[in-house]
């Protein structure tokens, strides 16, 4: 058999390390819920989750280190299965920082910091002052999803990526990536099986109920935006101020959602090199249209014959695309980007590339525009290895990326194609080859391979995708136009299914725009703290 396209890019992901979501495969995801949303039991003796909603909190000291000094944690039980309420328990872990004017008070406030797969505890610890209007009428509540950090974690036993052969012939290459799931349902405990949005969600509930706030007050950052749109779809009567900055999207089939995702990327290396065009230093000159091309050409260049770094590492076009994709997500790292790519096009040199992806120290330790800003603005921290507090268990070295797998695919029904003959599945990736490389050179094979996101898993729920007009209270939905991870067409989509939300429009770059715009900032913050939601869309300009 020949060399097919489809070996080609599966190789060239698995050399890079980052066979996205499938390579790093977990158990089973749940069994699709119903459509219908799910209804609240009332309180009291009816109430099947009673000894969940009734459950003392005590806090104590926070299990990594260093923390602000007035936060504080705690874990609450939620139930396993929900459907099940009796079946066993996970332990959810939270963080709070109490409310700086406990005088003016509000209630709690939840954060997701996105992922799936961030820690929120870690994400409150990280980066409090960015929170600190908010923080002072609300106790901040950084959570840890179930299957994530300290709640219960997730693992696939150090098996990140799949063993493949490059030169094994697509059937074989299939076996691995079924083998590398299988490694991780064997390392992973009863929670990969009900590790979802729609069970994350139904515990938010739980901790809403147990910190005595008659609503949800909400902020999602990124995949925290899909939490909250679960949330309001299955609590229309509990939620209550809810903010969604960087929209996931809800509805896509997973075809739609790769290339609208490469569409966006592509959006935003454009305005890099229009930005790096207006540099005295650009390696790519003033010529935009050429610069693009040159881009390109340096990824397919890498593909055919890799740089290697000091320590041996290949880069090759694939590794080549992630690190730019990395600095694309904040304008504050566009000019290592640009550092990065003038030393691999006039030295050789991937450093700046490795040093994007974590990999590698930066070329030039006086650079003052330090490394990339985080996935999930503002913050989104690997869960860290370190001393643990009383009470709180160890954390797997590979959890956040066994988690991110475990969520998406319990999250989409389109993504099981386990059952898929080789043969055929190598012609449609041979038929898709040309469509994503027309949308993108750069970023068009990255997202062809997360067609295989989750290769071997049964179908997820269909839950998300039939989230309609669900009754919540008006919320406010922020999207940015140049947000290379989730396009500002999805801020307009989950609006239109949501039935119930004003958007703010962010003319910048960058992912997310609470962190970036203190026009967002104020907008988000009038809603929280005051109710003031405006009317229809409101724009806010870049750099204001």
């Amino acid at each position: 058999m020949h060399r097919s396209r489809f070996r080609t890019v599966i190789a060239a992901g698995a050399a890079a390390g980052v066979l996205i979501l499938g390579s790093l495969g977990a158990a089973p995801p749940p069994t699709p819920r119903p459509a219908a949303s799910p209804t609240p039991a009332p309180s009291g003796d009816a109430d099947p989750l009673a000894r969940f909603h009734t459950q003392p909190v005590h806090w104590g000291a926070c299990p990594d280190k260093p923390v602000p000094a007035e936060m504080r944690c705690a874990v609450v039980k939620v139930p396993l299965d929900y459907a099940a309420p009796g079946k066993g328990t996970v332990e959810v872990a939270l963080g709070r920082l109490p409310a700086t004017d406990p005088d003016r008070r509000i209630g709690s406030l939840l954060i997701n910091f996105g992922g799936p797969g961030a820690s929120g505890m870690a994400g409150l610890a990280a980066d409090p002052k960015s929170f600190a209007d908010l923080g002072e009428r609300y106790d901040l509540i950084g959570f840890d999803p179930r299957g994530v950090g300290h709640s219960d974690p997730v693992s696939c036993a150090g098996s990140r990526e799949p063993e493949i052969d490059p030169n094994a012939d697509t059937a074989a290459i299939l076996a691995a990536m079924r083998e590398a799931v299988a490694q991780c349902r064997r390392a992973s405990g009863p929670v990969l099986a009900h590790i979802g949005t729609v069970d994350v969600a139904r515990d938010m509930d739980v901790i809403r109920r147990v910190l005595g706030d008659d609503k949800l007050n909400y902020l999602g950052f990124s995949y925290g935006s899909r939490l909250g749109a679960v949330y309001a779809a299955q609590f229309p009567r509990t939620t209550g101020r809810m903010v969604l900055d960087g929209i996931d999207t809800l509805t896509e089939p997973m075809t739609e959602q790769a290339l609208t995702s490469a569409r966006a990327q592509q959006r935003a290396l454009d305005n890099f090199l229009t930005w790096c065009a207006h540099q005295i230093d650009c390696v790519y000159g003033t010529n935009t249209r050429t610069a693009k091309e040159k881009v390109a050409a340096l990824v397919e260049r890498l593909d055919q014959k890799p740089l290697v770094g000091r320590d041996g590492t290949d880069v090759t076009g694939f590794a080549a695309s992630l690190a730019i994709g990395e600095a694309l997500y904040s304008p504050q790292a566009w000019p290592m980007l640009a550092k990065a790519l003038a030393l691999a096009e006039t030295e050789e040199d991937p450093a700046g590339l490795l040093a994007l992806l974590g990999l590698e120290e930066s070329p030039d330790p006086t650079d003052p525009t330090g490394p990339p800003a985080p996935t999930d603005p503002p913050t989104s921290p690997e869960s860290p290895d370190a001393a643990q507090g009383d009470g709180f268990g160890s954390v797997p070295a590979d959890n956040a990326a066994a988690a991110l797998a475990a969520v998406s695919c319990a999250d989409d029904p389109d993504r099981s194609i386990d059952k898929a003959d080789p043969a055929a599945l190598e012609r449609e990736f041979e038929q898709l080859d040309g469509e994503f490389r027309q949308v993108s050179e750069v970023f068009g094979p990255r997202q062809l391979v997360t067609l295989l996101a989750c290769y071997g898993w049964p179908a997820g729920t269909d839950y998300i995708r039939k989230i309609d007009h669900p009754g919540a209270p008006p919320m406010l939905l922020v999207g940015t136009r140049g947000d290379p991870a989730t396009p500002y067409e999805w801020t307009e989509e989950t609006a239109e299914r949501l039935g119930s939300a004003v958007i703010v429009d962010h003319k910048g770059d960058g992912h997310t725009g609470f962190a970036s715009s203190p026009c967002v900032r104020e907008y988000i913050n009038d809603f929280l703290l005051y109710g003031r939601l405006p009317s229809g869309t409101r724009s806010c300009v870049a750099g204001e």
